[in-house]
Formats: C-alpha cells, sequence, structure tokens
C-alpha cells in the first residue's frame, strides 16, 4: 500500500479546488477507514479498492 504522497506525485490520486482526494482513474472521491488500532487513515477508492496510507 503506497502513502497518500506517492500517490500524489506519481499522479494516481488528484486534489480538487476543495482539498478533497479523489482517484485518477475512476474519478471517484476516496473513502475514508480508521483502524482504531493503527496510527493513521487508510483511504480508499469505492470504485477500484484501491488503497493509500495517510499518517498524520
Amino acid at each position: 500500500m503506497k502513502s497518500v504522497r506517492k500517490g500524489l506525485r506519481s499522479g494516481e490520486i488528484e486534489k480538487d479546488v476543495y482539498e478533497r482526494l479523489a482517484c485518477s482513474e475512476c474519478e471517484e472521491e476516496l473513502a475514508t477507514e480508521n483502524d482504531p488500532d493503527e496510527v493513521g487513515t487508510v483511504r480508499v477508492c469505492p470504485e477500484c479498492g484501491e488503497q493509500w496510507k495517510q499518517v498524520g
């Protein structure tokens, strides 16, 4: 699983005017999955299922 920063740099993720993250391939806004036992957040594309980890 890549980080959100690496996804933004590689073009897999895009930010819109309101700083919302979206999958470049599906053009869907990313959903958030929070696991209380882990540090950080997992961002998931609801269309293709690709995941990126967001720390901090």
